[in-house]
């Protein structure tokens, strides 16, 4: 046979109750902390991924391009070394 307490009924009402409020209060401090953490990124002008990813791309392009340069350049130098250099032109003027 069981009784029934009030005592352990209030007990359990204001144990609930106060889970409630904990539970409420974390969430409340999670907010403030994302808020402020928010700011402070806002504040320190940090890049977006997307910016990071589109400019990591045009890096890597750019890395190609001059890859495919210098290969262009490498097989340039041997046919500028056959050519004869020019000469320069030593007439002068009658200006004096």
């Amino acid at each position: 046979m069981q009784t029934k307490n009030p005592i352990f009924d209030d007990l359990a009402e204001l144990m609930t109750g106060a889970a409630g409020v904990v539970a409420s209060a974390g969430e409340e401090v999670k907010a403030v902390a994302r808020s402020k953490m928010d700011r402070l990124v806002a504040d320190m002008d940090l890049v977006s991924r997307e910016e990071f990813e589109l400019v990591k791309d045009m890096a890597a392009k750019a890395l190609a391009e001059n890859q495919v340069l210098r290969q262009q350049i490498a097989a340039l130098k041997p046919a500028q070394a056959k050519k004869p250099k020019a000469r320069k032109s030593t007439k002068t003027s009658g200006v004096k």
